[in-house]
């Protein structure tokens, strides 16, 4: 199943835990994949885009408890 759901700079924000401007600097560095909608000059992304680019996103390693 997939989710075909459009996400804006906040619902990816919310989703990773950090601020819309992080997501805004994440696209601007190349580091976001491209929007996979652009609709009158915002980007939106599907929900399972954002979800697969976490998942390979560096720094998303799982914790080890010490």
């Amino acid at each position: 199943m997939t989710d075909r759901r459009l996400w804006s700079y906040q619902e990816i924000a919310a989703h990773i835990g950090v601020r819309p401007d992080t997501v805004r600097s994440y696209r601007k560095h190349g580091l976001l994949p491209s929007p996979d909608l652009v609709e009158a000059g915002k980007p939106y992304w599907f929900a399972d885009t954002i979800r697969a680019w976490v998942t390979r996103r560096p720094g998303n390693r799982p914790r080890r408890d010490p």
